[in-house]
């Protein structure tokens, strides 16, 4: 099973030792707030840029295209 992105950023988050405060206050918001993006799975390319950065990685959004495989 592939995981999510929400799964993606806890995995992250404990290879990194950091806190789910220390995320939310990347991307500016509450504690609170992160958590309920991250139990919806719900968040804005922005975000996970702010996240990506801090956690070290390069982010990666792309289309496939399911006839042809083709990434585009």
């Amino acid at each position: 099973m592939k995981a999510n992105t929400a799964e993606k950023i806890r995995f992250l988050k404990n290879r990194r030792n950091v806190t789910l405060g220390q995320i939310a206050e990347v991307t500016e918001q509450t504690r609170q707030n992160f958590s309920n993006k991250l139990k919806r799975d719900d968040f804005r390319e922005s975000e996970l840029a702010a996240i990506a950065e801090f956690l070290g990685c390069e982010l990666k959004i792309s289309f496939i295209d399911k006839e042809t495989g083709e990434e585009i």
